[in-house]
């Protein structure tokens, strides 16, 4: 307040000529202030700044009354400190039954209209899926090579390693319950029925879900910021057959590789604790498997990497699509890729045991 001519005498703050933004600006104000009231007979101008700073003095001194204000100056004066109190002391929300249901609805509306909304993007990549056959001079080549070393090949040593590692672990497992029944040598099928049927491809599908769909979304989101995308529009080309084909492609091709890949280092993983825990050697182990074991368990699991792949294809490549302008969309829909891929993905392997389990296979 040295900017300003002041004077404190009988508990009273007495200030004078303008109160301003451009001279509220260089005021400092007191943790303190021994006065009980605040004068401003003298104050020439008033604005919202200086009302602000009214309404601090006033906390600072304790609550001190503030007079001499003519009724315009008071009318701004308790609108600064409603609007300061509403902006510190917010109400408390209280949760009813009506807040909650149309929270509920909101959520039950917004999901339909994500389903709705990703069942037309699979329409639209079924519908360019047939033009590309009819004319595959359109799919761009390098294009699918490189998104088939990115999502697949690039992918092989973390789904291998968490394949050998799941393996052990179902070993292991395994073999502390079924060795109190003598019957050891079951866990050989136990092994290769959860890695053949399940984990294998499921696991293959959770971690590629985690790389590729988030990558996807982070990609053609990015073009999206930069209007990138509206300029391939803008070229007569089509995105969906640019930006969308290859990498959807690229995964359906990948992903039943990278599941086969998956089993083997699972069955591996087995086969080394099967070993090591329980004496059987590899190969009474890979004879159990190749005597007791279908090749169906093999064929079921593989069946689904295709649909898995398409799951995780339309959810990053359409959210990468709805990216707008800014950053904080990005970064939501980058993550809302990862968690919708991985929840399809599981719902969908939900769905596929209980048909092959109707069908008895």
């Amino acid at each position: 307040m040295t900017d300003a001519p002041f004077e404190i005498s009988d508990d009273t703050l007495r200030l004078s000529g303008e109160l301003s933004l451009g001279r509220v600006a260089r005021m400092q104000i007191p943790d303190h202030l021994p006065v009980d009231r605040i004068d401003l007979d003298s104050v020439e101008k008033l604005d919202t700044a200086g009302a602000w700073f009214l309404v601090q003095l006033s906390e600072r001194a304790g609550g001190a009354s503030i007079h001499g204000a003519t009724p315009s100056q008071t009318a701004l004066i308790e609108t600064v400190r409603r609007s300061a109190g509403a902006a510190e002391d917010p109400p408390e929300d209280h949760v009813t039954l009506r807040g909650g249901t149309v929270a509920l609805g909101h959520i039950v509306w917004d999901g339909i209209r994500d389903v709705l909304g990703l069942t037309a993007f699979l329409g639209r990549f079924v519908a360019e899926l047939g033009q590309l056959l009819r004319h595959p001079t359109r799919l761009r080549g390098v294009s699918l090579v490189h998104h088939m070393q990115a999502a697949g090949l690039d992918a092989v040593p973390i789904v291998t390693l968490m394949a050998f590692l799941i393996g052990v672990v179902v070993a292991f497992q395994g073999s502390a319950q079924l060795e109190r029944f003598g019957a050891e040598i079951f866990v050989v099928d136990l092994i290769a029925i959860s890695v053949l049927r399940e984990l294998g491809i499921l696991l293959t599908a959770i971690i590629v879900a985690g790389r590729s769909a988030s990558a996807f979304t982070a990609a053609i989101g990015t073009m999206k910021m930069r209007e990138e995308v509206d300029a391939l529009r803008a070229l007569g080309l089509d995105p969906d057959v640019v930006l969308v084909a290859p990498r959807i492609l690229a995964l359906i091709i990948m992903l039943p590789i990278l599941g086969i890949l998956a089993n083997i280092a699972g069955l591996a993983g087995g086969a080394t604790m099967a070993w090591i825990d329980l004496g059987i050697a590899p190969g009474a182990f890979a004879d159990r498997i190749v005597t007791g074991i279908g090749a169906w368990h093999l064929a079921v699991g593989l069946i689904k990497a295709p649909f898995f792949a398409l799951i995780i294809g339309l959810v990053g490549c359409r959210n990468g699509l709805r990216v707008g302008g800014d950053a904080e969309s990005l970064g939501r829909l980058t993550s809302t890729s990862v968690v919708t891929s991985i929840f399809l993905v599981i719902a969908a392997d939900a769905v596929f045991s209980i048909f092959f389990a109707l069908m008895g296979v």
